[in-house]
């Protein structure tokens, strides 16, 4: 009973979370670059700061419930220590690695950087001065956002390759590992650090950021297949 709650939970938080990631990302994003000032100042002081509040929520029940999932299982199994090596967690484990980035970039990034925006559309509509700061945190929200739409695309496919289609639980893990965490940090470097101007045009674009996304995939799925034995 307690595995089928919180998977329940793992997964009406998830849509909740990606689902509005998705919004953010394609459907607010292009309407208020086409917006007048007025309408965009509304949106940013009324319309943003809920939907980044069901936003944030979805983004922990979705950590949370999906730490506590993984947890339980290999604290439960036979295998012991084994566990971790096993095909069900090499795969659960490498959706779980993006999963936990695009968590940490919520809490720690998209949030804080979107209330100095929110905040300054906010000081504007009441007379006051524009915190110089509020565009440098738009960009930063942006491309850490963006960067959460590629990790996603990964990320739910072996979350769901967990239970249906699994990485090979063989072969040479710590190379395995070496080279996911090496394209994840790549791209959180890059989303972290990256300014006007910066090799950043792909994913700007929405076409762009899918395609990333499904080639970080392939990327990554082509590294399992040459490090964990078929």
């Amino acid at each position: 009973m307690a595995d089928f709650v919180l998977r329940w939970l793992h997964y009406l938080g998830g849509i909740t979370w990606i689902g509005l990631l998705y919004y953010f990302n394609f459907v607010q994003g292009p309407f208020m670059a086409e917006a007048d000032p007025a309408t965009k100042s509304a949106v940013t002081q009324k319309l943003l700061p809920r939907a980044l509040r069901w936003f944030r929520g979805g983004a922990l029940v979705t950590f949370i419930t999906g730490l506590s999932i993984v947890g339980k299982r290999l604290g439960e199994s036979p295998l012991g220590g084994a566990a971790w090596t096993s095909p069900w967690a090499t795969t659960i484990l490498t959706g779980g690695l993006f999963g936990t980035l695009m968590f940490l970039n919520v809490v720690l990034v998209i949030w804080p950087k979107q209330q100095i925006v929110i905040l300054s559309a906010k000081t504007v509509a009441s007379g006051g001065m524009a915190n110089a700061a509020a565009p440098a945190a738009a960009r930063r929200a942006f491309l850490v956002s963006r960067t959460n739409v590629v990790f996603s695309i990964p990320m739910l496919f072996f979350m769901g390759a967990a239970s249906h289609f699994t990485l090979p639980g063989a072969g040479n893990h710590a190379a395995y590992w070496a080279g996911v965490f090496l394209v994840a940090a790549l791209l959180q470097v890059n989303a972290l650090t990256a300014t006007a101007g910066a090799t950043t045009k792909p994913i700007e674009k929405i076409p762009g950021v899918i395609v990333t996304g499904f080639i970080v995939w392939a990327v990554v799925y082509g590294i399992a297949r040459a490090f964990l034995s078929p």
